[in-house]
């Protein structure tokens, strides 16, 4: 079979995901693997998309592959998929499937939002393979990663795939377009709301609704329109950060976040729905805010969402919505929606979303969280208490706010991370080691695949 493996990890062929396909090829040997590093070129292929269309017209099946970036796949491959869908090309009746890495905080929304785009593009879904990070290292790791393979061609030669989810009648779909009926009024309360959207300068619609949340507001607000700010690039993975608490660009994005967004008194999200989530320009501001580490700094301000669409058909986009702010400790106050029979509807749900915002600043709300909340930070504590030698501000952070409350024994791999840690903070050996830091973590990897041999070796 033909196979189009599609690495969308910013780290090319330094990326831990893309060994377990490389280990793939290496065992399944009949088949004929091609390799696209997709998530490293992004750029180059916004200005020509040649490649990735041929490659894709030449596959039989296609496998995304990447790391789980904040709740969903990295920015590259959010791009890759608009750029697809911009192109036309005909994937219909293609298979696909995934392999994706992490320490499953939320890889089951990830998966499911490259699920649901396959679904929009007519193609044959197969389950894939959501892997630990060190998953390849392991024996029962590989076992896992072969099974997942047989399993998909199996389902490729037998046509066996996903049944994709019921399409809404059109009928019942929002067409409503939002006529604003509020008027801007005076402020007297001088706390900071600020509302960031990647709003185009087309999207009348939600720009209306933002303008009268806005004016629904008794208190200050201001825009934070991500589409204007000159991001560099999506994030590198480059672990960057977790030394110097500095981001690798050089575009002041970490400053810019911390300053003009995470000092606000509340903030609200806004946009437009599309494919399954929103404008890449989100998710780009989304995985540039590693520049925080896994540290809930925002924690107990209270948020809100602005939504244009279809929401009530995207479960998966819900459940991020709500867990995004479960993790982070963050009163969600609620969604306001345009997909109301009316527009004086509409106008009432985001008067009452203003109202909500500004009692949650009031009262300082907070709940207790729920399994969304307890069960991504539980991944977290544990992640973090192992590599507190080299990712210092969280673990820091994790102690000062009581988030470590367990015992664990897992005491040579936490020192191994205490003196690499040690190391790479001793600034001669930061100059040494720059732009070698993934050739140290990927060592292990390629040994695997290097000693990987063919079931079934071509003749």
């Amino acid at each position: 079979m033909d196979i189009l493996v599609l690495n969308a990890s910013p780290k090319g062929k330094n990326s831990t995901t893309i060994h377990t396909a490389l280990y793939l090829q290496k065992v399944y040997s009949e088949h004929n693997f091609t390799f696209l590093n997709v998530g490293q070129r992004i750029k180059s292929y916004e200005k020509d998309f040649t490649p990735v269309r041929e490659a894709l017209k030449k596959a039989q099946a296609v496998l995304f592959c990447y790391p789980v970036y904040t709740f969903i796949a990295p920015y590259q491959l959010h791009r890759l998929i608009e750029l697809i869908k911009e192109d036309c090309v005909d994937l219909s009746g293609k298979f696909a499937s995934q392999i994706s890495t992490s320490k499953h905080f939320y890889d089951v929304t990830a998966h499911r939002y490259i699920e649901e785009n396959c679904f929009d593009m007519g193609m044959k879904v197969v389950r894939g393979l959501s892997a630990d990070m060190d998953d390849l290292l392991t024996e029962k790791g590989r076992k896992e990663a072969e099974m997942f393979f047989e399993d998909f061609i199996f389902s490729c030669e037998h046509s066996l795939f996903v049944t994709p989810p019921a399409i809404p009648d059109s009928n019942n779909r929002c067409e409503q377009k939002y006529v604003p009926s509020i008027k801007e009024c005076a402020k007297s309360d001088k706390r900071d709301v600020v509302i960031v959207t990647n709003c185009a300068d087309d999207d009348e619609n939600l720009s209306n609704m933002i303008a009268d949340f806005r004016a629904a507001l008794p208190c200050e607000s201001r825009v934070v329109n991500l589409r204007k700010f000159p991001f560099a690039g999506g994030c590198l993975g480059c672990f960057g950060c977790a030394v110097t608490g500095k981001c690798v660009y050089k575009d002041n994005f970490d400053e810019f976040l911390r300053k003009e967004i995470q000092t606000a008194d509340a903030m609200v999200y806004a946009f437009t729905i599309s494919d399954h989530y929103t404008h890449s320009s989100f998710k780009c501001y989304d995985d540039r805010q590693f520049c925080n580490g896994h540290r809930t700094v925002t924690h107990g301000t209270p948020i809100a969402y602005i939504i244009s669409g279809d929401y009530r058909y995207e479960s998966n986009l819900r459940m991020i919505v709500e867990a995004r702010s479960e993790v982070g400790g963050n009163y969600l106050c609620g969604v306001a929606t345009d997909e109301h029979e009316s527009a004086q509807a509409t106008s009432n749900q985001i008067r009452a979303l203003a109202d909500k915002l500004v009692f949650a600043m009031d009262k300082k709300l907070s709940r207790p969280a729920n399994f969304y909340g307890v069960g991504g930070m539980k991944i977290f504590r544990d992640l973090i208490y192992i590599m507190q030698g080299m990712m210092k501000a969280d673990h820091k952070f994790y102690k000062e706010h009581g988030i470590y409350d367990f015992l664990q024994k897992q005491k040579k791999k936490i020192l191994q991370m205490k003196l690499v840690g040690a190391l790479i903070s001793i600034p001669s050996v930061q100059k040494k080691m720059k732009g070698q830091m993934s050739d140290y973590i990927i060592g292990p990897y390629r040994s695997v695949v290097e000693n990987a041999t063919a079931k079934n070796p071509k003749k």
